[in-house]
């Protein structure tokens, strides 16, 4: 079945929600537009819809009745956590249901000698290292919205964050998970060991974007946390030498805690947002955390400071305390809602690329920005090749969105033309469905629609999201279509 066309039902609306009331609180179930208003989008605004309905449950016995009932009647489903996407994920269809696992929020268990923690698919990321911070330990991937996101949507979208560098994605902090399929079953996946038999579906579902099943719960890795952390900030006179930088330090095999980059533009909204301390004339900055015993961190800080000294580091500046450090990370992880402050709107990319193309990738990108006459501040993950553009328009300027969105595909496609992938780490969803044209050959997708069939041989669970159909990617490539316009035409857009 290889289709992403969202399925129809014809039920009518009061009758099944009189259905649900016989198992759902009466608090549990949205129907009113200003109930379910606040569900129209995840963190991808410039797209909006209304959900048909939306479900707030409070048990597993409750998902597993209602998506038994919406598979016998043909009604599509789309799980929500926090909503902090950025790639529709969580876009709701207005003739399906939205299953927000908010009160799904407990973490149900700590395990300090085996340094595991059992939680709920609600609870958020930064809640986590809080719980367990008693113990010594702490949950290594942190988003820059980790104080907002849960857990369930960081397996959901294979979360990164600043410490992904050396510490790895969700996909390797996460070792067993608990999902519900679209017949309610409820399946076990992975355990505490460091190896399981069989298939490695903990992989397969970490990243699916809610197309094969519901997560309802997640045990992950817990490290311990490091005995001493140092941060650098390094300030660079064009982005090319922060770039050398980058590739220097890995080269003589440091491997940072976290490597942070941002340019001049981003900069200065970080800057006049948070005062972090930021050179704002900087063409660029790195940011460069080193942690481990205080033997190894020391020596280390003396071997990153003279790499950057050799690569034309024009300003190095060590952390003088906790609180500095703090300071400095605070100015990288606002810099999101800090370009909104110098923007009407912007729109998030999230490409990968190999590291040693980073300064070719960034001058091609500074030339687009030039040829679509947009502005674009860069924030990534320097250390792994993660590229977050923002690219800043005006949504009440007609077809500026447009063209963002055309800005936007053509980074992506620069990211895979130099042999990155058009995602690493805030999804597919219906942001980048046309990307995955050219990623993938038709061969592949073939092969995403089999498993996806696998699980879910009714396309029930969010539809329309991630995987293309290959009618779409002929589409595509024939004529370039406006993305999501093929299977979200009632998309009201910003």
């Amino acid at each position: 079945m290889f289709t992403s066309e969202i399925p129809n039902h014809s039920l009518n609306k009061k009758e099944f929600i009189k259905k649900l009331s016989a198992f759902l609180p009466k608090n549990g179930i949205l129907h009113k537009e200003e109930d379910i208003s606040p569900y129209e989008c995840d963190g991808l605004s410039a797209y909006r819809n209304l959900p048909w309905l939306v479900v707030i449950p409070e048990t597993i016995a409750q998902i597993q009745k209602l998506l038994q009932i919406c598979n016998a009647n043909n009604i599509p489903i789309v799980p929500r956590g926090a909503g902090t996407g950025l790639s529709g994920g969580s876009l709701p269809l207005s003739n399906g249901v939205l299953i927000s696992l908010a009160k799904f929020n407990r973490i149900l268990a700590i395990d300090p000698l085996n340094r595991t923690a059992r939680a709920q698919p609600g609870v958020r990321n930064l809640a986590i290292s809080e719980a367990v911070a008693p113990h010594g330990l702490y949950y290594a991937p942190d988003p820059s919205s980790q104080i907002a996101c849960t857990i369930g949507g960081n397996v959901a979208e294979n979360s990164g964050g600043v410490h992904c560098l050396k510490y790895g994605l969700t996909v390797h902090n996460v070792l067993a998970l608990k999902i519900l399929t679209m017949t309610g079953e409820l399946i076990s996946l992975g355990g505490t060991t460091l190896d399981y038999p069989g298939y490695d579906l903990i992989s397969l579902m970490t990243g699916s974007e809610g197309l094969l099943g519901i997560i309802i719960e997640v045990t992950v890795k817990l490290l311990p946390i490091p005995e001493q952390t140092q941060l650098l900030l390094a300030a660079f006179s064009k982005v090319e030498k922060a770039s050398n930088a980058v590739s220097a330090i890995l080269s003589a095999g440091i491997i940072p805690a976290g490597l942070e980059m941002m340019d001049r533009l981003a900069i200065q909204a970080a800057e006049d947002f948070i005062q972090a301390g930021y050179p704002r004339d900087a063409a660029a900055i790195l940011l460069c955390e080193l942690d481990g015993n205080a033997t190894e961190v020391i020596y280390q800080l003396e071997q990153v400071k003279t790499l950057l000294s050799s690569v034309g580091a024009i300003e190095i500046r060590t952390a003088e305390n906790k609180q500095e450090q703090l300071k400095l990370w605070k100015g990288r992880k606002a810099a999101f809602p800090a370009v909104g402050r110098i923007s009407p709107d912007y729109y998030c990319m999230d490409g990968t690329i190999p590291r040693k193309k980073l300064a070719e990738v960034l001058i091609q990108i500074n030339k687009l920005s030039e040829k679509f006459k947009l502005l674009i501040a860069n924030v990534f993950h320097a250390g792994d090749g993660n590229l977050h553009p923002l690219i800043l328009y005006d949504g009440s300027k007609p077809r500026e969105l447009e063209r963002a969105e055309q800005l936007g595909a053509k980074i992506l496609e620069l990211c895979v033309a130099v042999g990155g992938t058009i995602t690493g780490e805030h999804g597919v969803g219906i942001e980048k469905i046309n990307q995955m044209c050219i990623q993938f050959g038709t061969e592949e997708l073939k092969q995403f629609h089999e498993i996806k069939s696998a699980f879910d041989p009714n396309n029930l669970l969010n539809p329309g999201k991630g995987i293309p159909t290959l009618h779409r990617c002929a589409e595509f490539g024939a004529t370039h279509v406006h993305r999501n316009s093929l299977l979200f035409p009632e998309l009201e857009r910003f």
